[in-house]
């Protein structure tokens, strides 16, 4: 009896010493396994990418004739020198973009740069209510396309980046004035004026871009172009009248194009 409960005590013993070992080698009860962190989202590398929009005018245009040289020069500023506007239809707006980002380590702050080129279409048509018969005839061009080159600024929260934009813009304007002069005392004649240019001029505005995926991000975007400007066409009087082979001029003061889109980006 005195040997059994030796070796009983015996075996209690050699228990007490080995579960503590076995324990520490399954590490703490109920404590769940150790998860590696997600690794946070870089907005650095370059990107190809779609967008479709819109587009309207700031304000109309507004068209001053502005008389027949050689009085020209004492008319330019002589109060009777008469004003009418035309309004620009709002255009739909389509492209594409390329650019690139990058975003310091361990920082929130992101720059880029960005080249965009799209249609766009805004045209307007408007009679003179002070000619004979009402056939003068203005007509504003803006488009059929634009480009921008410009530079971003961001702020970066994971995967959504609020961002500035602001650069150059290239747009083709296009002026036209067109006197018929049908009714009388003017007799046969036309006056027929243009003025067609590629205008450089800035833009700025910004949006909100968001990373829905490890290459594939959408954003919202809206961008001011600054065109106001005036110009001016001018065109030679043509008929049977005494100001035949003078010239004929128009001023158009032109305000900026608000615009607006949706993109997709891919990035590579």
């Amino acid at each position: 009896m005195k040997r059994a409960i030796t070796l009983g005590l015996g075996a209690l013993a050699l228990a007490g010493m080995t579960l503590p070992s076995a324990a520490a080698d399954l590490g703490p009860i109920g404590k769940a396994p150790a998860i590696a962190p997600a690794p946070i989202f870089s907005w650095t590398g370059c990107y190809v990418g779609g967008f479709v929009g819109g587009a309207f005018a700031e304000r109309d245009v507004i068209n001053t004739d502005r008389g027949v040289s050689p009085a020209f020069v004492t008319a330019f500023n002589d109060p009777i020198n008469h004003s009418w506007t035309t309004n620009l239809d709002s255009s739909f707006i389509g492209g594409g973009t390329l650019g690139c980002n990058y975003q310091w380590p361990g920082s929130s702050f992101v720059v880029g740069i960005e080249g965009e080129a799209a249609f766009m279409r805004l045209d307007g048509t408007a009679a003179d209510p002070l000619s004979l018969g009402l056939d003068t005839i203005a007509t504003t061009r803006v488009g059929d396309w634009y480009g921008m080159i410009t530079g971003r600024v961001g702020w970066a929260i994971n995967t959504v980046l609020l961002y500035g934009k602001a650069g150059a813009a290239f747009v083709d304007v296009e002026h036209t004035v067109v006197d018929a002069c049908s009714v009388a005392p003017c007799g046969a004649a036309l006056i027929a004026t243009s003025f067609s240019d590629t205008k450089t001029t800035w833009t700025a505005g910004g949006g909100i871009e968001w990373a829905f995926a490890p290459n594939w991000t959408v954003k919202a975007e809206y961008m001011f172009i600054a065109l106001d400007d005036v110009d001016r066409s001018c065109g030679v009087i043509r008929g049977a009248v005494a100001a035949a082979g003078s010239i004929a001029c128009f001023d158009h003061d032109l305000g900026g194009i608000h615009t607006g889109k949706l993109g997709v980006n891919f990035r590579f």
